[in-house]
């Protein structure tokens, strides 16, 4: 192709067009590329530097959706053979936590606030304030105690009281006089009976 025939404007829409009408690739226009008139060249980078950039930005897209495909294809076959092997995703979970909690208890952080818990429970503030708290406990404990039998003890009283004979007796009018001489479930059948009031049952 003659250079002085051809068009050099990039953006033309005659570009490449001369006097050979061959079909390459050069001739398409590539959206987004670097060198159009929106997104003109930075400056010191020519077309050529322009177009390697490009060609390896391909390259490298090409081979980032190839790895992305690999992947996949390993993730599912990684999946597949978790289910053969009976491994849930439950399971994995628990084994994970179960990993990650070793690893804080072997961590520094963890060890130094373990050792810093010890030291604190082997000081004298602390051994005070548990013998304090101890005998508080045992203080309330005495306490609930004689509140229980306190309580105990009036319950008895009032059950012993006048008043609550006469409770106790007007209740047991009530009863007769709801129940009738039959008091003592003579007359009424109770499921625990052993003779049946029936002569022939129905079942």
């Amino acid at each position: 192709m003659d250079p002085a025939s051809q068009d050099i404007n990039l953006n033309s829409p005659n570009k490449g067009l001369g006097v050979d009408n061959t079909d390459s690739l050069a001739d398409v226009p590539v959206a987004g590329a670097v060198g159009n008139a929106t997104n003109p060249l930075p400056p010191g980078l020519t077309e050529e530097e322009a177009e390697e950039l490009r060609t390896e930005l391909s390259k490298v897209e090409e081979e980032i959706n190839t790895l992305r495909q690999v992947l996949s294809a390993k993730e599912r076959h990684a999946t597949e053979l978790k289910r053969k092997l009976g491994l849930s995703p439950l399971i994995e979970l628990r084994q994970n936590l179960t990993k990650s909690w070793q690893d804080v208890q072997t961590s520094n952080a963890y060890l130094s606030a373990s050792a810093t818990l010890e030291d604190i429970t082997r000081s004298e503030a602390y051994k005070k304030t548990q013998e304090t708290l101890s005998q508080a406990g045992q203080k309330t404990s005495a306490a609930l105690n004689t509140v229980g039998t306190a309580i105990s003890r009036r319950l008895g009283d009032m059950r012993n009281s006048p008043t609550f004979k006469s409770f106790e007796d007007k209740m047991g009018n009530l009863k007769y006089k709801v129940v009738g001489p039959r008091g003592n479930g003579d007359a009424v059948s109770s499921p625990t009976d052993t003779t049946p009031t029936q002569e022939n049952p129905p079942f």
